[in-house]
């Protein structure tokens, strides 16, 4: 994969945009790494106004909650790698939709979403939106004629989270893109998160915006929550008034550091994590203990012919059924696991799984109408583990799990 570097006509693979976008050289102290700039406020060089409302001209700081100079290096480094026009980035990936969503939408606006999606965006839009008049539907967007037939002349947003939390569904960027357009929809989103800008980048694909958490795959190492948004600059220049400023959610430069730090190392992680993740979804699936396994580098994954299109690497989630009680089992991993840790999140070097409970997740998140829970069942049964695989040697991680069967 090969994209221009910023400021620059020249063609650079991932793997050099990964590790040198958005950085320089400082050319004051001459430091190569990037600083980490923690000062809350900063000294124009010009009178300005008090507002953020009158920072538009004005090329340098004022204060953090508006910009931070490391903040924006990961910016233009995220920006870079996802073939985006430019990035605005956020204290948590739910904060990153939060100020996408609410930035967007308005009373009367209708948004479509997944039936199954990442817990926190599902609850958001069942028990938020309607709050504030957003008129949220939930759709099988498998199914182009369902998402056809769901699209009002007030539908302003269509959400993709493509390969799904926790169903694993890959769903057609380009066809799904493509459709909303055609039928007046402004805004197409994708929650790529799970794909990481290594497997996936939408905006080739037709997408308006593109969300990252980047506490997953980008930061990489579990200790440094963080999303983003990514799109055309004069989109995201408005919402960095409204999004940014006025709500306030925004990434600590420390984390933005970490992350900085995190993103340069993603292209040759995301290999190894799909190298470990396939050779692990090949052995759960010859598991007697198991007894269906959702990775999209599988054959056996039901949408795996529009992965192989969409998807130059399959990442490190695997979903899976067990044969036994879930419950029980997920004990026994509390108690034995050496390696793998039982524990929520996911995109990190080393490997976690939890389990989830189809009834709880039914009371809790999903509330499906009859039909749409049928087909959450035929999926994920009573319930499935959730497993992401990190670096370490696939066989070390299918010992450890085969213990708790």
């Amino acid at each position: 994969m090969t994209t221009e570097t910023a400021g620059s006509n020249t063609k650079a693979h991932i793997e050099t945009i990964a590790v040198h976008g958005g950085e320089f050289v400082d050319p004051a102290t001459r430091s190569s790494s990037p600083n980490l700039v923690m000062s809350a406020t900063f000294a124009p060089s010009e009178i300005m106004g008090f507002s953020a409302r009158t920072e538009e001209d004005y090329e340098g700081y004022t204060y953090a909650r508006s910009g931070n100079p490391t903040v924006a290096q990961l910016e233009a480094k995220l920006a870079a790698m996802e073939g985006a026009e430019a990035a605005r980035c956020y204290g948590s990936g739910i904060a990153a939709s939060h100020a996408l969503i609410m930035g967007r939408l308005s009373a009367g606006d209708e948004a479509i979403f997944p039936e199954s999606n990442y817990v926190g965006t599902a609850e958001f839009a069942r028990d938020s939106l309607p709050r504030f008049g957003i008129k949220p539907s939930f759709v099988d967007l498998t199914s182009l004629d369902a998402a056809a037939e769901a699209i009002t002349p007030r539908t302003k947003m269509v959400w993709i989270e493509t390969p799904s939390n926790p169903t694993m569904q890959v769903f057609d960027i380009e066809a799904l893109s493509r459709l909303a357009h055609s039928k007046g929809v402004r805004d197409v989103v994708v929650d790529s998160t799970f794909a990481s800008p290594i497997a996936t980048r939408p905006m080739d694909l037709g997408a308006d915006f593109v969300i990252h958490s980047l506490t997953k795959y980008i930061g990489g190492h579990g200790d440094a929550m963080g999303g983003a948004v990514l799109g055309r600059k004069k989109e995201l220049d408005a919402l960095n008034l409204e999004a940014t400023v006025h709500y306030g959610g925004v990434l600590s430069p420390f984390n933005a550091w970490l992350i900085i730090r995190g993103a340069a190392t993603l292209p040759i992680r995301m290999r190894a994590h799909e190298e470990q993740a396939l050779a692990v979804a090949k052995w759960l699936e010859a598991h007697p203990g198991v007894t269906r396994v959702y990775y999209p580098g599988l054959p056996s994954h039901p949408q795996h012919d529009l992965a192989r299109r969409q998807m130059k690497n399959f990442s490190g989630m695997i979903t899976f059924r067990p044969k036994g009680p879930g419950p029980v089992i997920a004990e026994r991993m509390v108690k034995r696991l050496k390696h793998v840790h039982y524990a929520v999140s996911l995109g990190h070097h080393r490997s976690l799984i939890y389990w989830i409970g189809t009834d709880d997740l039914e009371a809790s998140t999903f509330r499906h109408t009859p039909e749409a829970a049928e087909r959450y069942k035929s999926l994920m049964g009573h319930g499935v583990f959730r497993l992401s695989v990190g670096i370490e040697h696939a066989n070390d991680i299918c010992c450890d799990l085969d213990q708790c069967f």
